[in-house]
């Protein structure tokens, strides 16, 4: 087994960013999670936005109920955890300065570069997203369009039946003239 496995199945998608939380973090440099998080706020201006972010309590609900885990591993968790990106985890080894947080931020970074090689074709969840939407709109106009096609279709039909309707209808014939039709008529005249 690869021995950045463990890592790898640390690193979840939340924001459309791959991260690692807080508590996973901890657990790796052997520090209380509560330590961590108090380190990194010593030191906040290091971990802006895009470092670090705290999941809103929807994330941390939908995180909690993907994760499989015992409700052991669950005990204790409070308040949604902080989740670090990949710039954020490199930021942690500037403060937490033991040979232990060393080898541990090097081999989380090489699980990052791995997933991310691993998976240059998966997009994320962004990216699904706006597939989901852009498949959408092509079913709405499909629906569109089959709907312009069946009215196309069904007024196609009525002028259809109405030249059938004038094709059939026997037309009265149109008065003769010329030469010929007044000397008929003069004939018909006589005979009566």
């Amino acid at each position: 087994m690869d021995s950045l496995e463990p890592i790898k199945r640390k690193i979840y998608e939340i924001r459309g960013q791959r991260v690692m939380l807080d508590r996973d973090l901890a657990n790796m440099y052997g520090v209380e999670t509560k330590a961590l998080i108090q380190a990194v706020k010593r030191n906040i201006l290091r971990f802006p936005e895009d470092f670090m972010f705290q999941l809103s309590k929807e994330e941390f609900l939908f995180w909690k109920s993907q994760i499989v885990t015992s409700k052991a591993d669950m005990k204790g968790l409070r308040r949604p955890p902080y989740a670090f990106t990949e710039q954020g985890v490199a930021m942690l080894s500037g403060i937490l300065n033991s040979n232990i947080a060393i080898q541990i931020n090097i081999s989380i970074m090489r699980a990052f570069v791995a997933v991310r090689q691993a998976l240059p074709v998966l997009a994320t969840q962004k990216d699904i997203e706006e597939l989901r939407q852009r498949i959408k709109a092509l079913e709405e106009s499909g629906t569109a369009t089959r709907e312009e096609v069946k009215e196309t279709k069904r007024e196609l039909i009525q002028v259809y039946e109405a030249l059938t309707q004038l094709g059939e209808k026997q037309q009265e014939p149109l008065p003769e003239i010329g030469y010929a039709a007044i000397q008929k008529r003069r004939e018909e005249e006589d005979k009566s």
